[in-house]
């Protein structure tokens, strides 16, 4: 969990505290500028109008807030978020009722994915935001077993099982059509012959078969490489899932139709986030990260709330929710929190 940090002694005034502790609550639940009468009456203070001025010019000076153009209102800048979250924030736990609703959808998963999948869904579905799961880091993925079915037009759907029991469903585009016997005798070969082998170094000796032995393998050996060559490939990428990404059209300020577009792209190929999620995988409890804090200028509009998740005592991979730099917060790092601590139990029991 965030543990609070204590303000710089003289750095803020208790008073400005309050005032911006106030303005970010109010901003965070509406959305609009804050203006001194509203906060005024907000935090309760019998102050005149002046001296709550007084107050908001010193928190924009500090670069707390700022003033957008059109109105005299003022907003919370990304360092005034980060002071909020860091010092003074109040958490809102989750009650039993919440929590054994989240262990009670994840206990429903059989495979590891259905878990994974369910606990995307569980992040978006009680923030409103968009869900995301790292898939279990390992040092080693296994081939155990493919399967080819013939579909229509060139795509051919594989199941590919890695490990002990994780089931990878992809479907890949082939050059020609396949009768269902040459995709039997494709997936025989590969499963007589690879069985135990790590899939990344599996999948690198069957592009170098491809080139250095094709005049030495049949036609099916050739269709077999190609094939599980382009499965691999596409597993090798599936490190993540996500959920709840169009929840964030529901937000203002993202609801930008090229900004969006971007930010699906970015969802879709996984890489920046992937790369983000990496970065917290040392993290002890909550990591967040505030606008352009994530160093990704697509997210530079979001706030990334994440946490790992551990297996035996060992992280094994991170989750949580990305959204508006104006969310919740004190609501969205305990669901996060508690999410990752209940979805490395369910994971273990598996």
């Amino acid at each position: 969990m965030v543990t609070k940090k204590p303000i710089p002694e003289g750095a803020l005034s208790e008073r400005a505290q309050h005032f911006l502790r106030a303005l970010i609550r109010r901003y965070i639940r509406e959305g609009q500028p804050v203006g001194s009468r509203t906060l005024a009456k907000d935090t309760g203070l019998d102050l005149s109008p002046a001296t709550v001025r007084n107050v908001m010019a010193d928190l924009e000076e500090m670069g707390l807030v700022s003033s957008p153009h059109t109105s005299a209102g003022r907003v919370p800048t990304i360092r005034g978020y980060r002071l909020f979250v860091d010092c003074l924030l109040t958490l809102e736990p989750l009650d039993q009722v919440e929590i054994e609703h989240i262990r009670g959808e994840l206990e429903q998963g059989e495979a590891p994915s259905d878990l994974l999948e369910s606990a995307s869904q569980l992040l978006s579905g009680i923030t409103n935001m968009a869900g995301v799961v790292m898939v279990p880091r390992r040092d080693r993925v296994a081939f155990r077993h493919i399967e080819f079915l013939p579909l229509s037009n060139n795509r051919v759907l594989t199941i590919l099982v890695t490990n002990e029991q994780e089931v990878h469903n992809r479907i890949i585009h082939t050059r020609r059509v396949f009768s269902r016997s040459e995709l039997e005798q494709a997936a025989n070969y590969l499963n007589q012959g690879f069985k135990g082998e790590d899939i990344r170094t599996l999948r690198d000796r069957l592009v170098r078969e491809m080139s250095d032995a094709r005049e030495r393998m049949n036609d099916i050996m050739v269709d077999a490489v190609e094939m599980a060559g382009k499965a691999m490939e596409v597993t090798e990428g599936d490190d993540c899932v996500i959920a709840g990404q169009t929840n964030l059209m529901e937000f203002r300020e993202l609801a930008d139709m090229e900004h969006l577009r971007q930010l699906f792209d970015a969802f879709s190929e996984k890489r920046e986030i992937l790369h983000l999620l990496d970065e917290c995988l040392e993290a002890e409890g909550v990591e967040i990260f505030i606008g352009e804090e994530s160093g990704y200028r697509l997210l530079d509009d979001c706030s990334v709330v994440t946490a790992p998740y551990e297996v035996d005592d060992q992280v094994v991979g991170v989750l949580g929710v990305i959204g508006p730099t104006r969310m919740a917060y004190e609501k969205v790092i305990p669901v996060v929190d508690v999410t990752a601590k209940l979805l490395g139990a369910a994971l273990k029991q598996r």
